[in-house]
């Protein structure tokens, strides 16, 4: 039975979704407007682990998983006003960068992706319907919702109305009857982006965006929805209210789940500091398993400390991993699952930390079941356990032969020439010389090792 932590109950709860045929899950997606941080792929990664455990679970056919694009936004409008290009420009370059950054962490592609731009007509339709319903009124071309027309605002966060109102940052504007009250619609200049409704030529505000994008694809009552702990307010309340007023009062979401804040290096990631780490950058000097690996060493609800220690040790427990694989590519092929401990540490509210020590004890047993039977299965169950984590997904010759950058190039070189140069050493029965250059490269820590396709060489332990 799956376990998930419930914002909503403040529990952790059995997972139980409304029709086990089609199993819903929405996460808030990125703002196309520059280059995520690795913060901003701590819930992509959270709820990829998710959207695998729950595949295996009811099938890949059987659940429907949303991430939107918000490709209308403020900061998107600032940046296109910088570069002197229009939104369109933005939101394309680094949709497609979010994208392949994403895939490089392991991260699947979720069933949908639905765009704000793409949504304008049911994102007015909504708002429409609040207004229509008494849940949000018009004043000097903005439309707000009024918070005091849902007596629930508040229960999700657990916030008295007082703190609320100091949490917010509202701005005071008077259009509003109430300061806690917040936008659904607000115009829009001549150069701006805008869309044609009831209330003027506009554009939405954030929070009635992911709400209607919910409704139109997934449902009025969806199973799970997830995000960072710092959308919980205002954003998660906002799509409370909104989405349940609109529905006549139905629950809006079954199970809300929330990951942790990251550090770097125990300091909060901030432009000021100095210290924003960008997932662009991060993925071209480091291997995305490692950095996945790192992301999944910390239980999703903890705080994680983003630490080089931490990537490097990430980067040596996935050598010995793969180097386990590649030592024990002799064994048969054979079928089996994740094993019923790693399992149970996933279905446990994903406890991926836990879920890494059973891996590693998994890949312990590959080399040391007394069968050969037996380790060919453990390291069926390796495959099938990496898997579920969305890593091993190298092949091990490929993972070994890599190096971190700065040992690239004329190492790597000066390595081939050396294999090159044993090759024709053995070609011409020069045995003597062809091992002395084996045993030159393994008093440097570098291993050959010879098979069908030729000889490859890694870094020995």
């Amino acid at each position: 039975m799956l376990r998930l932590y419930n914002t909503r109950t403040r529990a952790k709860d059995d997972f139980q979704p409304a029709d086990p045929r089609r199993v819903t899950m929405y996460v808030c997606g990125p703002t196309v407007y520059s280059f995520a941080h690795i913060g901003n792929a701590r819930p992509p990664i959270v709820f990829d682990i998710l959207f695998r455990l729950l595949r295996r679970t009811y099938g890949e056919d059987h659940v429907v998983y949303a991430r939107n694009i918000t490709d209308v936004d403020d900061k998107i409008m600032k940046a296109a006003a910088t570069e002197g290009v229009d939104i369109d420009s933005i939101t394309e370059r680094f949709t497609r960068i979010y994208r392949e950054d994403m895939a490089l962490l392991g991260v699947l592609p979720p069933t949908l992706e639905p765009t704000v731009t793409g949504a304008m007509n049911v994102i007015i339709d909504m708002i429409e319907r609040l207004v229509a319903s008494g849940h949000a009124y018009a004043e000097q071309g903005h439309v707000l919702f009024s918070v005091a027309s849902f007596p629930e605002y508040g229960r999700l966060s657990g916030r008295s109305p007082e703190e609320l109102l100091a949490g917010a940052r509202v701005e005071v504007a008077p259009y509003k009857r109430d300061p806690g009250d917040f936008v659904l619609w607000k115009p829009s200049s001549d150069d701006q982006p805008g869309w044609d409704s009831a209330f003027g030529r506009g554009r939405p505000g954030w929070h009635v965006e992911c709400s209607a994008m919910i409704e139109r694809d997934l449902g009025e009552t969806i199973d799970i929805h997830g995000g960072g702990i710092d959308l919980v307010f205002p954003h998660h309340e906002n799509e409370v209210a909104q989405s349940v007023c609109a529905h006549g009062g139905k629950l809006f979401v079954n199970f809300w789940m929330h990951n942790g804040f990251l550090k770097i290096e125990s300091e909060k990631m901030s432009k000021s500091e100095g210290n924003v780490l960008l997932v662009h950058d991060l993925v071209q000097k480091h291997p995305g398993e490692a950095l996945r690996y790192t992301m999944l060493s910390a239980h999703y609800r903890q705080p994680l400390d983003w630490t080089k220690d931490a990537l490097h040790q990430s980067k040596k427990n996935l050598d010995r991993l793969y180097r386990t694989l590649d030592d024990s590519r002799e064994l048969p092929l054979v079928e089996s699952d994740a094993p019923d401990p790693f399992l149970a540490a996933l279905y446990d509210d994903l406890n991926t930390p836990r879920a890494l020590a059973e891996l590693n004890e998994i890949a312990r047993r590959v080399k040391s079941e007394p069968t050969v039977e037996g380790r060919a299965r453990a390291r069926a169950e390796l495959l099938a356990s990496a898997e579920l984590l969305g890593l091993l997904t190298q092949a091990p010759e490929d993972w070994l032969k890599k190096e971190e950058p700065e040992l690239e190039g004329d190492l790597g070189a000066r390595v081939e020439r050396l294999i090159e140069a044993r090759a024709d050493a053995r070609k011409s029965r020069d045995f003597a010389r062809a091992d002395a250059i084996r045993d030159e490269l393994l008093s440097e820590g570098i291993e050959l090792v010879d098979g069908p396709k030729g000889t490859t060489w890694r870094r020995k332990s």
